[in-house]
Order: C-alpha cells, then sequence, then structure tokens
C-alpha cells in the first residue's frame, strides 16, 4: 500500500525551477513554497518568482556565472587574460594605426571597453571581443573616403574628423548588431553562402596585404605623392615602385621582423607539448625589441551592446568575437568570462602606462604584425577550391570570384553589397520554386515511389501523381500552376518549353501531401484556384495523406467543398483503388 508521504516529490518543482540547489526531506507533503525566513508563499507566487529569475539568468548570463564561480577556474582565467593580452596588444595597436587610419589607442580601447560589457552579456565563456582585421579595414577606408571627400577640413582637424567618423560607426554597428538580436533577425544571414563569405574573407586579406606591403617597403611619402584609390592602383603601384624606389632600412626591418614572426610561430609548433614554448608571446616579444631597437550576431545583443558601451568612449572601433582567438583562449585555460575581463584590465593598463613606451615602435613593424594575422586568412581557401571543383559546385565557385573580384578592383563595399544582392536573389529563386515529384508504381509491389530515382517505376495512364515535398506558403505557390503544367506535360526531365510535349494531358490528378505541415492563406487561396482550373478542365482531383492543419485550412477555405469528402483519402493506395473501381 503506497501511502500520500510515499508518492511526495523528493525535490520541490519550484526549487527545480529556480536552480535551487536545497532538496525538500523525503516523505515531505508540503506543496507550497518557502522563503528563506520560513514563511510559506503562495504557490503562483513562487512560481512567478523562479520564473523572473530565470529570464535575468537568461538575458544576463553573468548573474549566473558569477556567483557559482569556483576559485579553482581563477588560475587558468589569470593565465589566460595575461596571454591573450600579450597578443592583443600590439594587434590591437596595428589595427587602429595601419588600418583604421587612427592613432593606437581606438584598437585598445576597443579591445579593453566592449569585452566588459560582452563578459556580463555574452553566453561564450571563451570568446574574445576585440577589433578584427575586416571591419578595422572598412572604417579605415570610410575615414580616408571622408578625410578626401571633406575639403573644408583642415589637416590639423583631421585627427578629430577620424575619431567622429570611428565613433559613428561603431555606434551604429552596437545599434543595429542589437536590433537584430532583439528583435530575433539572425536567421538573415542565411542569404551569406559559405562561398560568398570565403570570396570576402579572401578578397580582404589580398587588400590588407596589400596595404601593410607599401609601408614595408618605405614607399609612404611617394603613394602620398601618387595618390592609388582602389586595390588595382595599389598592386600597380607596388609592382612598378617596389623594386626601384624602396628605402633599404625600412624593407630590412619590415620583412625581418616578419620572418622572425612566421619562424617563432612555426617554432612553437613543433613544441606543442612543452606549455612554456606554445604559450611564447612572439608578437609581443617582437614589439618590444623592435620599439627598444627603434630610433628617438542573444550573442547579437551582447556584441551589441558591447559596441554601443564602446561608442560612449570617443574613437573606439567596432569590436566583434575571432576564432583564433577565442580557441587560444580556451586552449591556455579560460574556463568563464573573468578570462576577457583580466585582458580588458591589462589592456586598459596598457594604454595608460605603455603607450608612451610605444611612440618610437616603426609603422613597418606594425605592417609585419598584421601580415601574419592576414596570413591565416588565406589558409583555408586551397581546400575551398579544391573543394568546390570537385562536386562540381560552380554556382558557388563563380559567387566566390564574383565577390572577390570586385572587392579588390573596386572596393570592399561594393563586393558585399552586389553579391548580397545576387545572393539573394538566388534565395528567391529557389524557394519560389515548389519541390514536388511524379511518383509511379514499383512493379511486382504496392509501393509507390518517384519515377525519376525509379526508372522502373510504372506511370498509371491518365492519372498524374504529384506528391509535394515541403509546406505551401505564398512564395513556393506563385508560379504552382505553371510548374504543375510542365510536369504534366514533360515530365520531371528538364526541357525548352519549345519542344513537344512528351506526355498526354492527365485526366486525373492525385495530390500527396504527407510532407506538407503548413499552408498559409495566400498558398491556400493559390491552390483553391489551381483546383477550379482542373475542375472546369474536367480533370478528376483527389487528395491523399493530409494532414490536419492544412485539412482544417482547406475546410475553411472551401476546398473541401468544393472537391467533395469523397476526393480525400487517408494513404496513396487507397486513393489509387478508389480510381481503379471507377
Amino acid at each position: 500500500m503506497i501511502t500520500r508521504e510515499e508518492r511526495a516529490p523528493l525535490v520541490n518543482q519550484s526549487d527545480v525551477e529556480a536552480g535551487h540547489t536545497t532538496h525538500a526531506q523525503y516523505g515531505s507533503s508540503s506543496s507550497t513554497g518557502t522563503s528563506a525566513s520560513g514563511i510559506e508563499l503562495p504557490k503562483d507566487t513562487s512560481k512567478r518568482n523562479s520564473m523572473f529569475k530565470k529570464r535575468i539568468r537568461y538575458y544576463v548570463p553573468s548573474t549566473a556565472w558569477i556567483p557559482d564561480y569556483s576559485v579553482s577556474l581563477l588560475g587558468g582565467d589569470l593565465l589566460a587574460g595575461v596571454t591573450l593580452a600579450a597578443m592583443l596588444i600590439p594587434q590591437s595597436v596595428s589595427y587602429g594605426a595601419s588600418l583604421a587610419k587612427l592613432s593606437p589607442t581606438t584598437g585598445l580601447f576597443a579591445a579593453a571597453i566592449s569585452p566588459i560589457m560582452y563578459s556580463l552579456l555574452g553566453t561564450s565563456r571563451q570568446l574574445n571581443v576585440a577589433p578584427e582585421a575586416a571591419l578595422s579595414l572598412l572604417v579605415g577606408q570610410a575615414v580616408s573616403d571622408y578625410r578626401r571627400g571633406d575639403h573644408h577640413t583642415r589637416p590639423e582637424d583631421a585627427d578629430a574628423v577620424g575619431i567622429a567618423v570611428s565613433t559613428a560607426i561603431t555606434f551604429q554597428v552596437g545599434l543595429f548588431a542589437s536590433m537584430l538580436g532583439f528583435f530575433r533577425l539572425g536567421f538573415l544571414d542565411v542569404v551569406l553562402s559559405r562561398a560568398l563569405l570565403r570570396g570576402f574573407v579572401t578578397a580582404v586579406a589580398v587588400v590588407i596585404t596589400v596595404e601593410q606591403l607599401i609601408p614595408m617597403f618605405g614607399l609612404v611619402p611617394l603613394e602620398n605623392q601618387m595618390n592609388p584609390e582602389s586595390t588595382l592602383d595599389k598592386i600597380i603601384f607596388l609592382l612598378e615602385f617596389s623594386w626601384s624606389d624602396y628605402h633599404r632600412p625600412t624593407m630590412l626591418v619590415s620583412f625581418g621582423a616578419l620572418f622572425v614572426l612566421i619562424f617563432m610561430r612555426t617554432f612553437k609548433g613543433y613544441f606543442k607539448r612543452i606549455w612554456w614554448i606554445e604559450r611564447l608571446p612572439e608578437v609581443l616579444l617582437v614589439t618590444v625589441l623592435s620599439t627598444i631597437m627603434a630610433p628617438p550576431n542573444r550573442e547579437l545583443v551582447a556584441l551589441g551592446a558591447a559596441n554601443l558601451f564602446g561608442s560612449f568612449v570617443p574613437g573606439t572601433l567596432p569590436a566583434f568575437g575571432s576564432i583564433v582567438r577565442s580557441k587560444i583562449n580556451g586552449d591556455v585555460g579560460a574556463r568563464t568570462q573573468l578570462a576577457s575581463l583580466v585582458t580588458a584590465g591589462i589592456t586598459l593598463l596598457a594604454t595608460f602606462f605603455l603607450l608612451p613606451s610605444l611612440y618610437y615602435l616603426p609603422r613597418c613593424v606594425l605592417a609585419s604584425i598584421i601580415c601574419l594575422f592576414v596570413i591565416s586568412l588565406f589558409g583555408e581557401v586551397p581546400h575551398d577550391l579544391m573543394y568546390y571543383w570537385r562536386i562540381r559546385a560552380w554556382t558557388d565557385l563563380a559567387m566566390m570570384f564574383l565577390t572577390f573580384s570586385l572587392s579588390v578592383i573596386w572596393n570592399i563595399e561594393i563586393g558585399i553589397i552586389v553579391s548580397l544582392i545576387i545572393s539573394l536573389l538566388l534565395v528567391i529563386k529557389r524557394s519560389s520554386h515548389t519541390r514536388m515529384m511524379i511518383l509511379g508504381r514499383i512493379p511486382g509491389t504496392d509501393q509507390w515511389g518517384p519515377i525519376a530515382d525509379n526508372p522502373g517505376a510504372e506511370d498509371v495512364p491518365g492519372t498524374l501523381i504529384i506528391r509535394i515535398r515541403e509546406s505551401l506558403d505564398f512564395a513556393n505557390t506563385a508560379q504552382l500552376k505553371e510548374r504543375l503544367r510542365r510536369l504534366e506535360l514533360y515530365g520531371p526531365e528538364r526541357t525548352h518549353p519549345s519542344e513537344e510535349p512528351r506526355r498526354q494531358p492527365a485526366s486525373t490528378l492525385v495530390f500527396h501531401m504527407a510532407d506538407v505541415e503548413t499552408c498559409d492563406a495566400s498558398a491556400v487561396q493559390i491552390f483553391h484556384e489551381l483546383l477550379e482550373t482542373y475542375q472546369n478542365r474536367g480533370v478528376e482531383l483527389f487528395v491523399t495523406h493530409l494532414r490536419s492543419g492544412p485539412r482544417k485550412m482547406f475546410e475553411r477555405a472551401g476546398i473541401e467543398e468544393l472537391l467533395g469528402p469523397e476526393a480525400f483519402f487517408a494513404t496513396l493506395g487507397d486513393a489509387m483503388a478508389s480510381i481503379g473501381q471507377q
């Protein structure tokens, strides 16, 4: 005999929802919530409180990891924070000065301010938010265009103009990212194919490399005189003057620094098991030596808020996550967002106390540091090219080369905008074609299969069996009538409309709708008009495997009244048996 006490739950449900770890005593029969003081709370009040706590922990993840932080994780987080700061400080200085065409403090502030907000609102424990090469390059192009276009700006006001432009861009990036995340519009990235992104990233790598080769060869004064605008002009400029007008000391220092960086990174790759060699900050070491030797997208909301927060410090750059830095962060030992806070703190200290020491850091060394990071952007290009070629993905290859060519010949904005428009048109084209197939009887069985996949499938004379393979909406039903007519006359093979029909017009049409889960109002209206057209032609119509949701829509739209209840069957076999009897 089971007593009432033995049926009681081991854990109070309200405590489970609230995330509490306090367990109810075995055999307790209380069903009300209890406050910390022992006062019983109404059940609905306890449930509301637990739901509110869950929402807070969801939207502000720091309220979850900060109270539960364990001291055992502190060592890994500190080590990861220091290691990442050693790499991030010279990288941020390079991005701010060389790519964004601003002062070094812009990159440092972006690497210090934005991660603080992301650590409070972000969900990823290892993601590091800092300036990115592509965004810094776009900011630099915008700053340069604005300086050239505004003829009223005095030379001494150029820095102020650059700070105003970068601050406005950072604010807009944060605002747009926050709005996309708040309104759950992250799905918009479906128009960004892998090929488009690969073409864009490769073009950015080429543009950055060309931009940095000019100071590495010591051609900056000549560039200011010649003023080449597009990347293609700068490539021609390099080919023409890099062999004759280069500055020998500058070239030796810059390419020597790049060689040392590549050598140290390769050296570290051979000693991955030796922790102190693997964690050597080669970029920081080269930066210090060069200075001494030199003469006197919930994540969208979090990233958006981080950039909005950063934009209140004038001159910051847009900051987003990096896969490479995040991987290093996790490999070194980061287990919580505290590692990013440590990195941000060290970067702030470097901004205020170490920046004067970096005054004499040669610009060509900064260019070498950027080239080191750009090399990784070329890493996956050969693999992707061979992959697309091997699987005959000509559309993806064309999209990749189009994005790359437009970005290099004109500019990054033109390349990405044109490619986005073409990609969006391709998505619309593919989504507007309803996926359908003609079914036939598999010989010797009572089963039905696509005649395109089963060459021996028997086509029923005078009967066209169409299986619709997706839900119906306003987009994919607009051309439904035309596509059905082509299937009726030409079958599943690709043919030109000018050719003679290969099939006789059907006298019976059966719709197999097992895969249709939903139908919107426009789709039902178009389907109703289509059925009326076939009915006026004298074609018998049947529907099988109709689900409950679409069936209710058909009833409300009058389709069931139009065809009659006898036109609907549970299975295709029942429908074909009824047709055979007729």
